[in-house]
């Protein structure tokens, strides 16, 4: 019999595939294709602690082995999603992050101090929202301005608290060691990686904010590459992300050194990509005798 459950930061997942941020809203819409019970953790779309309108049209652009977004974490705010998301999600049998995003500390310390006393699980903190105090610089790209927000928010936090990186760094193992030191529980890794498409033919920008994140197949191997940088470098747990499409590349970020993972874009092209890919692992773990999903964490050979 094999086991496919994950610990990470004391809560126990069914399995170690979780959904990204940004990608799978709170579950409702995908709800019609994918038994929610199936997963691991559920992780919300960004809440922040009023309303967030979010970038101008357009904001999303198809590219070579991906997609480019500029959505803006646009979100209805913490008050709908305690009304309204929180009571869907428990009606099912997986574990709750929410994605937590904000323009200054004290919007993110608002919206985690009222989860405090909510029935979710963990809390992911998006550090690569821009910095309105630091002229726009993603509280994710300096080690201080990381530690910072992540000590202040794990003072005020009831849940363990994910600190998800900004890969748009020169060193991502000292980006994870600030979180560490700081006293973060997990890390997820990685976020979009920033890019830029013109129109040709327009001659002008594809999205309207010039910029936006990459995702997607195309950005794997730089995600692999930084898990296995940061598992290095860091004892905390860390939950992999970049481009997976299916089992394999899933298997890829637990041998790379990742607990878990999150699938994203995919999503928008397979809504079944979740389940498949679990059940990939479990077809895996059988193939070669592998009882504990656990044995595959950081299992690559360093020769």
């Amino acid at each position: 019999m094999i086991n496919t459950k994950v610990t990470i930061a004391g809560v126990t997942l069914n399995n170690p595939v979780m959904t990204a941020s940004g990608t799978f809203g709170s579950g409702m819409e995908y709800s019609d294709f994918v038994d929610l019970n199936k997963l691991g953790a559920v992780v919300t779309k960004g809440v922040a602690n009023v309303p967030w309108q979010g970038n101008p049209t357009p904001r999303v652009a198809e590219t070579y082995g991906g997609m480019l977004n500029a959505i803006g974490l646009q979100n209805p705010g913490i008050d709908v999603f305690v009304e309204r998301d929180i009571p869907f999600l428990k009606q099912y049998d997986t574990k709750i992050v929410v994605n937590v995003c904000g323009k200054t500390v004290e919007d993110y310390l608002e919206v985690v101090e009222r989860l405090a006393d909510e029935p979710v699980d963990m809390l992911e903190i998006n550090v690569s929202c821009p910095n309105v105090k630091e002229g726009a610089i993603a509280f994710g790209q300096k080690p201080d301005s990381l530690y910072d927000i992540t000590s202040q928010i794990k003072k005020k936090a009831k849940q363990p608290v994910i600190m998800k990186l900004s890969p748009n760094v020169t060193d991502i193992a000292e980006m994870a060691k600030a979180a560490e030191a700081a006293g973060a529980d997990a890390l997820s890794m990685i976020n979009t990686i920033t890019g830029m498409k013109i129109d040709i033919h327009k001659r002008k920008f594809a999205l309207a904010n010039k910029t936006g994140g990459l995702s997607g197949p195309a950005i794997k191997p730089v995600a692999v590459r930084m898990v296995y940088q940061a598992a290095q470098a860091v004892k905390i747990p860390i939950i992999g992300m970049g481009g997976i499409a299916n089992a394999e590349d899933a298997i890829e970020f637990l041998l790379a050194g990742a607990s878990a993972v999150a699938v994203g874009a995919m999503n928008f092209v397979n809504p079944y990509t979740t389940v498949e890919v679990i059940e990939g692992i479990e077809a895996y773990m059988e193939c070669y005798g592998i009882e504990n999903v656990t044995e595959l964490i950081g299992a690559v050979e360093n020769t």
